[in-house]
């Protein structure tokens, strides 16, 4: 078959789409805001490349195809042999080298953004180092798209501007313009797994097939490029909302030459990432290249109109086994991972970017207080999970940017009012913890929860709000006060000789907490397939928190007796040094076998744990250097740390290798950004993440609680003599109430804190008999309505 440009491709719509491996080996953009598209690489290629947003992919994969024209077709990503470095310091700027196993030839590539432009261009040399080869060579240009997030339904065409021959792929208002320097001396469009150039190249060694359009389909565009006459050109994808704007953009790009363009993206990254008074290289072990680079990558994945949105990653996990079905995949604004992000990037000096994170969050808080568990970038919820502690971390980003007197003209005092009033009536009780697969009592999240409670608490007492510190504080000392019947067994049974322990999570209805919840006879159901076990039998490091926000000392006997038992049940001795996986039983992760992670299979250590084991060891007042050489050695040849690393032994073919990246998500910001803050950390010599006053607090000063607190959602059954018993609800109620089993009654009216648009009412237990019962109902004042049911609180 020799199809001609106007023939229509056969194979329609081609097979299901895919999108690709999450192994990134670099991530880059513009720092410009002009330029409005990102791009990924792995395996010497580019992968997706997302525009206008960061949040939105529209390739799959771009690579060349190479052949002789009789005997062989190579696929650049699968038969070459792949290098990635970094020809400039400070810079996501990249040269892939990607050589036949032969030796017989060579691809050396530069990738970057147009600086200005929403532009990708890929300077290439082709170097023929065997001279039988020298006139036969033939190399092709293949591009699949996946615009607008999908790979179903795109369109691609031939077209020509002025002479040039070009090829175009369009979905809804997305366009794509790909073009060669030196021109295309062939063009095909076609359908994946038909017609496309991949089928055409790999059957017949040279380029057959010339097909002008496939519409509505999983397509791929073809190009030949001439190298026997230019071994040196330059690919350019542009990309717009019309053809025009596309080609526009595209020609303006290949206007000026490559050399032009990469001095300006090299001197944009170069001017802005480069702070002298922020460099601790002598605390890390490879003179600080990764922790330049580290910070580049989570300036990245800032989206350019929604400014201050940092979503989790731009990978898709396991990438490979999705579809259109998974729009998601990490490249969302996780609450928590932007925090994390936002932070680290404070950590190094950047101010700006934390504060537009900040302002970005305040303008999609809800009215009610409340975030999304994450969302697109223009804040629209793509989950709709509640977590207390996507609650909690803006207030902490709030404080450190007070903190640090980076607020500008920016009062987040309202967003942190409303936060801190969702907080008291939601805990201590998350419907998800911070891995978002249980509810229950979480000691990670409830280190985060008090540690922002100190900071609003702070916060108020700066302004002078006297009577909303004290309110919050109470609050948080009865958190602090409740740590060890919540959270601690006594009947622990994975290490002889320590049955006292933090556990991973206490478990509970989340639409009907236990106040009660007895953490040595809970059960609990882990996600991902990993069975019913008994909850005190299941440990994380998440009670490390606890200490990291400075809510317990690092000696705390119940502490070491934790690290104790994690260590015996979740550590693994790595080549590149100690991991730890999240949690006995865990099911998200690579298989056994090399396989994909498909809803089960085995969680894995990851990175970020090592990094808050050495927050940890610093508080202990141990070096922590040796865990940052760790997360170093964790990252891949790119420079990019993952989300999880095999801790397997090592499969057949290289598939997979012990102390190496897995399929899962890469890079993670929150990996990155764990790594920055760890560097500043020990330049420090105290956590970044520290909370001073929540220290002194509760590790210094021991304060007591005074308080035992009820809310709707915590409905206590029991309260100690002498303790105050404060009930706090969201809207005026008047409680009629008795202690003698309604043989008399009495009524109780709340009062308002105001600030916080709370109400609440005070019973000192200490006025009633040991062993009495308080019986009381709620009046709803604004409805006029009974709530028609009664609650009993036992004075023990």
């Amino acid at each position: 078959m020799n199809a001609a440009e106007n023939s229509v491709a056969f194979g329609a719509p081609g097979i299901e789409p895919r999108w690709t491996s999450s192994a990134k080996e670099g991530v880059g953009t513009a720092y410009h805001t002009s330029c409005r598209c990102w791009f990924t690489l792995s395996h010497g290629i580019v992968n997706e490349i997302y525009y206008p947003h960061v949040d939105q992919p529209n390739t799959r994969d771009f690579q060349f195809l190479i052949s002789d024209g009789e005997t062989f077709c190579h696929e650049e990503k699968r038969d070459l042999i792949h290098a990635i470095d970094y020809p400039e310091r400070d810079c996501l700027f990249y040269r892939l080298t990607n050589s036949e196993p032969l030796g017989r030839y060579r691809l050396i590539k530069h990738v970057l953004t147009d600086p200005h432009l929403s532009v990708v261009l890929v300077h290439t040399r082709v170097e023929v180092l065997d001279e039988l080869l020298r006139e036969k060579l033939h190399l092709y240009a293949l591009l699949a798209p996946h615009l607008a997030g999908c790979g179903a339904d795109n369109s691609g065409w031939v077209s020509e501007i002025g002479g040039v021959k070009l090829l175009h792929a369009q979905r809804e208002s997305v366009h794509l313009i790909m073009a060669c320097s030196v021109g295309f001396s062939r063009r095909s469009v076609g359908y994946a797994g038909f017609s496309d150039g991949w089928q055409d190249l790999m059957q017949h060694f040279k380029m057959d097939w010339e097909f002008g359009t496939a519409e509505r389909g999983n397509i791929a565009l073809t190009g030949e490029i001439d190298v026997r006459h230019s071994s040196e050109f330059t690919i350019a994808i542009a990309f717009g909302r019309t053809y025009q704007s596309a080609a526009t953009k595209l020609f303006q790009s290949l206007a000026a030459p490559f050399e032009i363009h990469r001095r300006a993206y090299v001197r944009q990254w170069q001017r802005s990432v480069v702070n002298p008074k922020f460099d601790f290289s002598n605390n890390t072990s490879d003179d600080g290249g990764m922790y330049r680079l580290g910070r580049c990558v989570l300036l990245a994945h800032e989206d350019k109109v929604f400014q201050g949105a940092l979503v989790a990653s731009m990978s898709i996990p396991w990438g490979e086994t999705k579809g259109d079905n998974d729009l998601g995949g990490y490249h969302l604004v996780w609450t928590r991972d932007l925090v994390q992000s936002a932070t680290a990037l404070l950590a190094t000096g950047q101010t700006s970017t934390p504060l537009r994170a900040l302002i970005w969050l305040a303008g999609i808080q809800r009215p009610d207080g409340t975030f999304p568990q994450n969302s697109w970038i223009d804040g629209a919820a793509y989950w709709s999970g509640l977590q207390l502690d996507q609650l909690a971390f803006p207030i902490l980003l709030a404080w450190r940017l007070h903190q640090n007197n980076a607020l500008g003209l920016f009062d987040p005092g309202v967003m942190i009012v409303r936060a801190a009033s969702q907080l008291i009536l939601q805990g201590p009780v998350t419907a998800q913890e911070r891995w978002e697969e249980n509810a229950g009592y979480s000691p990670s999240t409830l280190a985060t929860v008090i540690a922002a409670l100190v900071c609003t608490a702070e916060w108020a007492k700066e302004r002078g709000e006297t009577d909303v510190a004290d309110f919050v504080f109470a609050y948080a000392d009865w958190l602090v006060a409740h740590l060890e019947e919540w959270m601690v067994t006594t009947q622990g049974e994975l290490v002889e000789g320590f049955p006292r322990h933090y556990i991973r999570i206490n478990p509970t209805d989340p639409g009907a907490p236990d106040p009660h919840a007895d953490p040595d006879t809970t059960m609990i159901q882990i996600a991902n397939g990993g069975g019913l076990h008994p909850a005190r039998n299941v440990v994380g490091g998440d009670f490390l928190h606890l200490v990291r926000c400075g809510i317990l000392a690092p000696n705390d006997p119940i502490v070491r007796d934790s690290i104790e038992v994690i260590d015996r049940v979740l550590k693994y001795d790595l080549p590149e040094g100690p991991g730890w996986r999240r949690y006995n039983h865990d099911g998200y992760g690579q298989k056994d076998d090399g396989s994909a992670f498909d809803g089960t299979g085995v969680g894995r250590c990851w990175p970020i744990l090592t990094g808050e084991r050495a927050h940890y060891e610093l508080a202990a007042g141990q070096d922590p250097k040796p865990f940052i050489a760790t997360m170093e050695n964790f990252a891949n040849q790119g420079g990019m740390i993952t989300e999880q690393i095999w801790d397997g032994p090592d499969l057949p073919g290289g598939h997979m290798k012990r102390g190496c990246p897995t399929g899962a998500a890469m890079p993670l910001c929150w990996s990155h950004a764990e790594y920055l803050s760890l560097v500043r950390s020990r330049h420090d010599g105290v956590c970044f993440h520290h909370i001073e006053a929540a220290f002194q607090r509760y590790v210094r000063n021991h304060a007591p609680s005074r308080y035992e607190i009820w809310t709707l959602r915590h409905p206590l059954r029991r309260v100690s003599r002498g303790k105050i018993l404060r009930i706090i609800l969201r809207a005026e109620v008047t409680i009629v109430w008795s202690t003698n089993d309604w043989e008399s009654k009495k009524e109780s009216d709340t009062s308002l804190q105001s600030d916080l648009n709370l109400w609440f009412a005070d019973f000192p237990t200490a006025e009633w008999t040991q062993g009495s019962v308080l019986a009381f109902t709620l009046f709803w004042k604004r409805d006029q309505r009974w709530e028609n049911r009664n609650w009993q609180v036992n004075i023990l």
